[in-house]
């Protein structure tokens, strides 16, 4: 099987996502169609001196579908409600590469050990939600204390400036 990406109509991910689940059950395209992703990301926001966890959908509009894409599968996908069409070239779907996949499961292959999608480290593009430099974007410079601190490099007034912010007042850029 292999993973292909989903154009569905906006905010109906889940929906088609149940759908689909729910419509192979107990039929010949059950083995054919494997996991559907919804990708999320979690994101922590500061409110009133509390942190308060969400999940933001990576890709508005998009799911990610393992599946043995024959003639029927593919017309059983495209005929579920809020699926607009499987991405690809003209007609034909293109299945995602591996590292993309890989990356979107939450695989690191930076270090060739399986890790959380989350966890940040130096490099990292991320966007500072809470706190003095809220809305400010920046690159991980070194991380302290376990990760639970870091130093970030943004730019102000035209000058990379390093800041230093604990690792709830980030979120990672995608």
């Amino acid at each position: 099987m292999k993973w292909y990406v989903v154009h569905t109509y906006y905010s109906h991910e889940n929906r088609v996502k149940e759908t689909i689940e729910k419509g192979i059950l107990n039929t010949a395209l059950e083995g054919k169609i494997g996991r559907i992703l919804v990708p999320v990301q979690k994101t922590f926001h500061i409110r009133e001196g509390k942190k308060i966890e969400r999940e933001k959908k990576l890709f508005n509009s998009y799911i990610i579908v393992e599946a043995d894409l024959t003639a029927d599968v593919k017309n059983y996908i495209l005929n579920v409600s809020g699926v607009t069409h499987i991405l690809g070239y003209g007609k034909n779907p293109i299945p995602l590469p591996k590292d993309e996949v890989d990356r979107l499961l939450g695989i690191d292959n930076r270090d060739q050990h399986s890790s959380s999608m989350h966890e940040i480290l130096p490099g990292d593009h991320v966007k500072i939600i809470a706190g003095p430099f809220t809305e400010f974007d920046g690159v991980v410079d070194k991380l302290d204390q376990g990760g639970l601190k870091l130093t970030v490099n943004v730019t102000v007034f035209g000058r990379i400036t390093p800041v230093e912010v604990s690792a709830d007042q980030v979120e990672i850029k995608k």
